[in-house]
């Protein structure tokens, strides 16, 4: 079925299973905030719970905390891609990025694409779309909601232009601070009738730049290494991978480096904000009609396996923060260790609404494990990475993760597969694929199984070729030819 159609004939049996549509109670809000390159460690509630094992002790976000502690916390959450824009793409549409669309960061969101937005917006609610869209360098009113207030791209942190349902517009201040709000004047506009609203922030993604009420918090203060800190990754290019390695060992000694630093005060100041969006929906006294998402677009690097920024797929890039708050049904203080999924996002809130899921999105709800029903919950995942030639230090790979195991595969190197075994290798440092064993024939048969079930395949508009090799055996070449 034609996805223009799709959306018609889910829109019309949203309208009819809506409560809305019969004058019941009404529904709950939505309000889904999430960071940029936020590693899922990078909450203080996580610090404390791992103690003398946590990298940043000394790291605070009173508002996460308090998400976590009046809602759940899941432990096990990851992306299925970890990149910017096709982690965005998974959340709204429930799907792998090898068929929603958008498998990299350099491809517009698809305007017919069926989102948790179009089919909540047919349902009776108002949709909006706060800040961080970064989908290529996408303009106009973000497809699917009702009203948007985001910049194009990757924006900057300073006086950022902002379209307004697509018109530019210029502000003043530190980006988060003005998207916010814009998020809290929607709240205050919207606040007698259902809505759902996405806000996304810019930090804490690169160049670290936290507003001045932020620019000195965590002074001094130093991060515990690990046993993967600058251990290589398998496809590393070994000049690139010195470069990384020299620097990731400055920062592991003297954290109080300003790049580094930098990168927890843009989350701190963050915290603020979803501090300030609570803050509206007590004022509006509609918080406990809210079902309160937080998360992060995908995991980050800092320094494990010799690497920084994310795409990859060590658990430092895949796995990601996820707290939900709504009183109404979730237990308080509730933590859970289920693997759960960027595309379970749109499945849970259209549950939630009382809006049918339609079969062509591939997450499940939350719902189930939330409110504490009997499940049968997944018991591995595939993740895909597809190069991108701007990057070509990261090769495509793909692979399945199970809750105690690991493999990856990089097409067209077979010499570089990885197996872990998670219980006793949490890190990932010991490779057990070199040998024939019966965990790796366990997760080859998982990971057939896996990408059987989600249709598995690489776009016809993915980059092509092994940039990593290429660039490698490039610096080789040159360097023979000046001996």
């Amino acid at each position: 079925m034609h996805l223009r159609k799709l959306i018609l004939f889910l829109t019309t049996a949203a309208c009819m299973a809506s409560p809305l549509a019969h004058g019941a109670q009404r529904q709950p809000n939505f309000l889904f905030v999430y960071t940029d390159d936020q590693r899922w460690d990078a909450i203080g509630v996580v610090q404390r719970e791992q103690g003398e094992h946590g990298r940043y002790p000394w790291f605070q976000t009173p508002n996460m905390d308090r998400l976590a502690a009046e809602g759940v916390r899941f432990r096990n959450a990851f992306v299925t891609l970890s990149l910017c824009a096709p982690s965005r793409a998974a959340f709204l549409t429930g799907r792998y990025n090898h068929l929603n669309g958008v498998a990299n960061n350099h491809t517009p969101f698809p305007v017919d694409s069926v989102t948790h937005a179009t089919l909540l917006h047919a349902a009776g609610y108002t949709t909006a779309y706060i800040g961080k869209w970064h989908m290529d360098g996408q303009r106009g009113q973000r497809p699917g909601f009702d009203y948007s207030a985001s910049f194009v791209g990757q924006g900057k942190y300073w006086d950022c232009p902002v379209e307004i349902n697509g018109k530019p517009t210029e502000t003043k201040g530190w980006v988060d601070d003005v998207d916010t709000d814009y998020a809290i004047d929607f709240i205050k506009e919207h606040r007698d009738k259902p809505f759902s609203m996405v806000v996304g922030f810019k930090a804490c993604h690169g160049p670290f730049d936290p507003p001045e009420r932020a620019k000195e918090r965590f002074e001094g203060m130093k991060a515990r290494s690990v046993p993967n800190f600058n251990v290589d990754a398998i496809y590393a290019d070994p000049t690139a991978q010195k470069k990384q390695r020299s620097y990731n060992a400055s920062e592991a000694t003297n954290l109080n480096a300003e790049v580094s630093l930098r990168y927890f005060r843009c989350i701190s100041a963050a915290d603020d904000n979803l501090g300030r969006l609570l803050k509206a929906l007590e004022e509006a006294n509609i918080l406990e009609n809210t079902v309160v998402i937080f998360s992060s677009d995908n995991g980050y690097y800092q320094g494990e396996h010799g690497l920084g920024d994310k795409r990859s797929a060590y658990d430092e890039s895949l796995r990601i923060p996820m707290l939900v708050r709504y009183p109404k049904s979730f237990a308080k203080g509730k933590v859970l260790d289920q693997m759960v999924l960027n595309i379970d996002l749109a499945p849970t809130l259209l549950e939630l609404a009382g809006v049918p899921v339609p079969s062509v999105m591939q997450g499940r709800s939350w719902v189930p494990l939330l409110t504490g029903k009997k499940t049968d919950w997944r018991k591995s995942f595939l993740f895909e990475y597809f190069l991108e030639n701007a990057f070509p230090n990261t090769p495509t790979v793909f692979g399945v993760r199970t809750e105690t195991a690991k493999l990856l595969k990089y097409p067209g190197h077979e010499e570089w597969t990885e197996l872990f075994d998670l219980n006793h290798d949490p890190f990932e440092t010991h490779n057990l694929a070199t040998q024939d064993n019966s965990l790796l024939t366990q997760m080859r048969g998982e990971l057939e199984k896996q990408m059987k079930t989600v249709d598995f395949k690489v776009p016809d508009y993915a980059d092509k070729g092994d940039g990593a090799v290429k660039k490698a055996a490039k610096k080789k070449g040159k360097k023979a030819a000046e001996e």
